[in-house]
């Protein structure tokens, strides 16, 4: 996390705002490519529902937690037993032979995650309606036994890893929206808080039409230069213990190479802060003006952020990218037909329309691309482009 988050107030009055809903008709969806600060975001969400008296479960979604309706189901049972094990309520037993009173005929037990389960078994129907029951029982016991709580956040970051599986009758996205627009419906307060890449939006259109209207979609953007000032300078600006800042020269460096990315912006201010860190006397770096060079840090950035995704690639898909890499508008949007067209100019064996298509196709289950609804292309990495054709350079 950042000491300091720069440029997301906008996103935070609304979060505050949806907070205040007597009843749920919008969730929250907060959208855009890597780096450009969502998780982090999701993360400096969590104390203010804290403050307003709302509960928070969540983790970070995997394509193993939506195989099946089934595996979605136990994504929920486990983090909701987090917020409802504190709770309880009063079982009947089984009556057996014998003479017992009817008070020793009661038990009480917790909402915990066996509780939830043996719930979910025993209750007759679909998995949504067992979901359901559980939801809406944790719900009556909190609502007595927990008066000051206003409700739950399920928060759940990579959300773009969730989809439906028609072929296998598999729809656990599409149950999820069901459940939490069929109990927001009888006013129980439990939002949906999700985070993803811009694939998300299309692909909860695609699930069920009505997500348009179930979600408030939040597009974050790069931030500004003066956003971008803030998080190089703020996070130590009042630290007396560290006596280094950055000259305004610096500053506008760092900008520039960041492209307005705050994961960008923070791996390169820790990169100079931790040089400066490892030099004989941090007096003395002072005293002699430290710097460092971009093109070290660039390199790092390389190895850390971007390689691992490349050395995954066939030699054709990063034939491709560097074909996209080397479009005038490919680090904002471009076409198949584009794609095509460069690629005659660079490729001895350029690409056909089709195989275009597939390739493309192919990057995006990858992460590396992702479709727009008006039909274009964009990288779904930030400054994908430029280390493409940085590797394109180095390799003549």
């Amino acid at each position: 996390m950042p000491p300091y988050l720069a440029g997301r107030e906008p996103e935070i009055t609304l979060f505050r705002k949806l907070l205040r809903q007597h009843t749920i008709f919008e969730n929250l969806l907060l959208t855009g490519l890597r780096g450009v600060g969502k998780t982090v975001l999701l993360e400096s969400l969590k104390p203010i529902a804290f403050q307003e008296k709302w509960g928070w479960v969540g983790s970070d979604l995997s394509e193993s937690a939506s195989v099946s309706e089934a595996t979605i189901a136990q994504r929920i049972l486990t983090d909701l037993s987090l917020v409802s094990a504190g709770l309880t309520f009063r079982r009947s037993r089984k009556p057996g032979i014998g003479f017992s009173s009817p008070a020793a005929a009661v038990t009480t037990q917790r909402f915990d995650y066996h509780t939830l389960q043996r719930i979910y078994e025993e209750t007759p129907g679909l998995i949504a309606d067992k979901i359901k029951n559980a939801l809406m029982l944790v719900w009556d016991a909190m609502s007595q036994q927990a008066q000051d709580r206003k409700g739950i956040i399920f928060a759940y970051d990579e959300a773009q890893t969730m989809c439906d599986h028609p072929q296998e009758r598999q729809y656990p996205l599409s149950m999820l929206l069901d459940i939490f627009q069929s109990i927001q419906r009888t006013r129980v307060p439990f939002m949906l808080a999700l985070t993803g890449l811009p694939t998300l939006v299309p692909k909860l259109i695609e699930a069920r039409t009505y997500s348009e209207r179930m979600f408030r979609v939040v597009s974050l953007s790069v931030l500004s230069n003066d956003e971008c000032k803030d998080a190089i300078t703020k996070p130590v600006e009042h630290m007396a213990h560290v006596p280094l800042y950055f000259t305004d020269e610096s500053v506008e460096t760092i900008t520039n190479h960041s492209d307005g990315y705050p994961y960008f912006i923070q791996f390169i201010c820790r990169e100079v802060y931790d040089v400066w860190m490892n030099t004989p006397g941090p007096g003395t770096a002072v005293e002699h003006n430290l710097s460092v060079t971009m093109e070290g840090i660039i390199r790092k950035l390389d190895a850390d952020f971007f390689a691992g995704r490349w050395v995954q690639l066939t030699d054709r898909q990063r034939e491709l990218l560097t074909v996209v890499a080397l479009i005038d508008s490919g680090d904002g949007e471009f076409s198949v037909q584009e794609v095509v067209a460069q690629s005659k100019v660079v490729l001895s064996n350029a690409f056909g329309p089709s195989h275009a298509n597939q390739m493309l196709s192919a990057l995006s289950q990858r992460g590396l691309i992702y479709q727009n609804r008006h039909g274009k292309y964009s990288f779904a990495v930030p400054l994908m482009g430029q280390f493409v054709r940085r590797q394109r350079g180095e390799a003549g």
